[in-house]
Parts: C-alpha cells; sequence; structure tokens
C-alpha cells in the first residue's frame, strides 16, 4: 500500500464561523471512489457494512432513529436523503457536534464522498487544531478505501497495523496536511503547524506501561 498516495487521494477543508453563541469549526474530507453513487451509500448506511471498514454500529439507522457505535459516539439520525446525504449528531464524552455525509455520482460508475464535521470551538482546537479529528476521518476513509476498493473486512486502525510503521507515516503525514489545510483556512502557519504537532504526537504516542 502506498501510504502518500492514499493520504494524496483525500481533499482537506477547515473552515471557522462565528455563530450568535461563539464560533464552530468545521472539517472536510472527500474522496472520489470507482464505485456508484448506490454501492457506495450501501457501504456507509448498512449495518452489516459499516463494521467492515469503521465500527460495530447498534441502532435505528433511519431519519429520527438513534443510533450507537461501539466503543465511540452515538446520536440521532437528523435527515437522510437515499443515496444523496444524512446528517447525525456525533455525541461523545459529553460533547455534541454534528457530521454530515454527502455522496454524489459522478458517472455511472465513479462516485465522491464528502464529510464534514461540525463542532464547537474551544480549548481543544486551540491546542490541537483540525487533526485531532481531522486524522481519525483519514483513518476512517482509508478503511473505506480497502473495503470497496481491496474487499478488506478489518477497519485499518485494528489489529496488527495499528502499530506499524506504516500505521505511524500515516499519522505523520495526515497531521501534515491538516497543518496546510489549517494555515490555507487563514490561521498563522506556525501556529497551525505546532498544533498538528501535539496531535501526532498524541496519535502515535506509546501505551503507557509499554517499554
Amino acid at each position: 500500500m502506498d501510504i502518500e498516495h492514499e493520504i494524496d487521494a483525500v481533499g482537506r477543508s477547515v473552515g471557522v464561523r462565528r455563530t450568535g453563541s461563539g464560533a464552530e469549526s468545521t472539517v472536510t474530507v472527500s474522496r472520489a471512489y470507482d464505485v456508484p453513487v448506490e454501492d457506495l451509500w450501501d457501504a456507509c448506511t448498512s449495518p452489516e457494512r459499516i463494521p467492515r471498514w469503521f465500527l460495530p454500529v447498534a441502532g435505528d439507522l433511519r431519519e429520527g432513529g438513534a443510533y450507537q457505535l461501539e466503543g465511540n459516539a452515538g446520536g440521532r439520525v437528523l435527515s437522510c436523503d437515499p443515496p444523496h446525504s444524512f446528517r447525525v449528531t456525533w455525541e461523545y464524552g459529553g460533547e455534541s457536534s454534528e457530521v454530515e455525509v454527502r455522496l454524489t455520482a459522478e458517472t455511472a460508475t465513479r462516485s465522491r464522498f464528502e464529510l464534514s464535521h461540525t463542532a464547537p470551538l474551544d480549548e481543544f482546537w486551540e491546542r490541537y487544531g483540525p487533526g485531532a479529528g481531522g486524522i481519525g476521518w483519514d483513518l476512517g476513509l482509508f478503511g473505506l478505501t480497502l473495503h470497496l476498493l481491496h474487499g478488506a473486512s478489518v477497519p485499518p486502525e485494528a489489529g496488527e497495523w495499528a502499530g506499524s510503521e506504516d500505521a505511524r507515516r500515516f499519522t505523520e503525514l495526515s497531521g501534515r496536511r491538516w497543518a496546510t489545510a489549517h494555515a490555507e483556512s487563514g490561521e498563522d502557519p506556525d501556529r497551525a503547524e505546532a498544533a498538528a504537532d501535539r496531535t501526532v504526537d498524541f496519535y502515535t504516542a506509546p501505551p503507557e506501561g509499554s517499554a
């Protein structure tokens, strides 16, 4: 697997906007796949297929229903427009944000995935920047790529790969790309790089108690 190619195949953008109650940030990832949009939709919404590339999911995956990702976020399905888009709340660790997925058919056999995650701007963002969530979404897209194009059925952060040199390289490259997107959004480049450094260190730090 060409890690750099996988990283470069993903589009990334960062946005910050003021709201009546403060400010919020949005990180967006996108990638095109040589599959029909109906197959991409099924991979992203089927409770049988989601665990093959992301996480096991439980709940009622329909508009108005509630969902729970195993060991991760849960929330409610706010809107659902098959096979084009869905929007959910993303509730984890006492915090609530929102995720929207948009799928576009570019041709009969090629489609584009785009995900935006919008959250309140807080001290965590100031310290770690967009890479804190962005690296995780990059890993999610990597898992989706392996599933759609190679038939893989285990998310990339699971198993032996998570501790490999390829995984470390993936995380470092992802962090650097998010620093670039952060700076392109208007952030001071030095601050963007510093935030990315802290995020990469967090993701790649050895587990406590390891030699």
